[in-house]
């Protein structure tokens, strides 16, 4: 295993995807008029694809048809002082196709927030990076 300056393990993208898959809630950054901004959502991987649903007029869906987006999602026991940490960045778009829209409807994607959450995003995990923490 390879470690980084910080003693850290630094993790392949084969481990970062399959640690990705193991948890429902991450968080997306965005550029929202010309500033920064993060938002935590639940998603689901299609393969290596992070898939968010949210409102079609929510400033998540504005901000990143056709953006170029990061997105992080981890876990850590504090009582143990273990945990990871994985960083994706990739193009996000809004998914238009009537047949990707129904097919992207049966992953186990859950919303935790009320409204109309018909819009998917799809973002391709084109860069993804990871560590992890060992007590």
């Amino acid at each position: 295993m390879k470690v980084d300056s910080a003693g850290l393990d630094v993790l392949s993208r084969e481990e970062c995807i399959e640690l990705l898959s193991s948890t429902p809630i991450g968080r997306i950054v965005f550029t929202d008029r010309a500033l920064p901004a993060v938002q935590p959502v639940v998603f689901c991987l299609d393969g290596e694809d992070i898939v968010i649903r949210t409102g079609g007029e929510s400033k998540l869906a504005a901000a990143t048809r056709h953006a170029v987006v990061a997105f992080e999602a981890d876990d850590f026991d504090l009582r143990a002082r273990t945990g990871w940490s994985v960083t994706a960045v990739g193009h996000a778009r809004a998914v238009c196709d009537p047949a990707e829209i129904v097919r992207l409807s049966t992953l186990p994607l859950t919303a935790w927030a009320p409204g109309n959450l018909d819009h998917f995003i799809l973002m391709r995990t084109e860069q993804i990076s990871g560590r992890r923490i060992r007590g």
